[in-house]
């Protein structure tokens, strides 16, 4: 009777290493798609935040294929400038809103991600949206006001009432200020400290603008809208009561 030859992947200690390959494959296709169903659910929660983010994708397209002085005319018109706020005030501040000044959009998928989402998350859509909508709004009324205020004290020139004034980055100042009411109470109060001194800082040096008045405006409008976050809070805990 013929000897039984060991298998070719034997490793003498009665196990195989096909099997271990299999195993080990199993495990990474698994961790593989936990992971893909995590970032599935991350943006599945968060339909605002990639909404937003996916039409500033298009509108950044949109963009790089227009030459230099059409997209300067083309951003101009739909800028948050004194005259188009004396002429279209609302039209302004939605279509200021949906593009970015330089054409740089992954930076933004970045800092939607990690700021926009968080918070939506956490407030909900209807909340979320509401503190990004002041922020935008108060921060720009503020700061073109502080401009206008400049141009009548000739401080600054009278074209300035027709410079380019778009993008995200006061709503999204609002959003990181209210997500200090996120932040655990033991580091909450070195949260906020950060967030004031990196949008504070370029309003006392030399050199500040108009557009860092509104930056420091939409911290303060997020900082403000506290009762959305505490009444967030109190409707997780009627979700989620604590066990007695």
């Amino acid at each position: 009777m013929p000897r039984e030859q060991p298998g070719p992947t034997s490793d003498g200690n009665g196990s195989t290493r096909t099997t271990d390959h299999h195993h080990t494959r199993t495990r990474t296709r698994t961790r593989t798609r936990t992971r893909i169903t995590a970032v599935r659910h991350w943006i599945a929660t968060a339909p605002g935040t990639y909404i937003w983010l996916a039409v500033l994708f298009v509108t950044t397209v949109v963009l790089h294929r227009m030459s230099p002085g059409f997209e300067e005319e083309f951003l101009r018109d739909r800028s948050t400038n004194l005259h188009e706020l004396s002429q279209n005030p609302v039209r302004v501040l939605i279509t200021s809103a949906l593009w970015i000044d330089g054409g740089r959009w992954l930076p933004y998928a970045v800092l939607f991600t990690v700021f926009h989402a968080t918070a939506e998350h956490w407030l909900g859509t209807l909340r979320w949206l509401a503190v990004a909508t002041a922020a935008h709004v108060v921060a720009t009324l503020v700061s073109e006001g502080v401009l206008a205020w400049a141009i009548r004290q000739d401080h600054a020139p009278q074209s300035a009432a027709n410079t380019l004034d778009v993008g995200v980055s006061y709503a999204l100042a609002g959003v990181i200020a209210v997500l200090t009411y996120r932040v655990p109470r033991l580091w909450r109060y070195a949260y906020v400290f950060a967030v004031l001194v990196f949008y504070g800082i370029p309003l006392v040096a030399d050199g500040r603008t108009f557009t860092d008045v509104g930056h420091f405006t939409a911290v303060l409008t997020g900082l403000a809208c506290y009762p959305l976050a505490r009444s967030r809070r109190k409707a997780q805990e009627t979700e989620h009561p604590t066990a007695q």
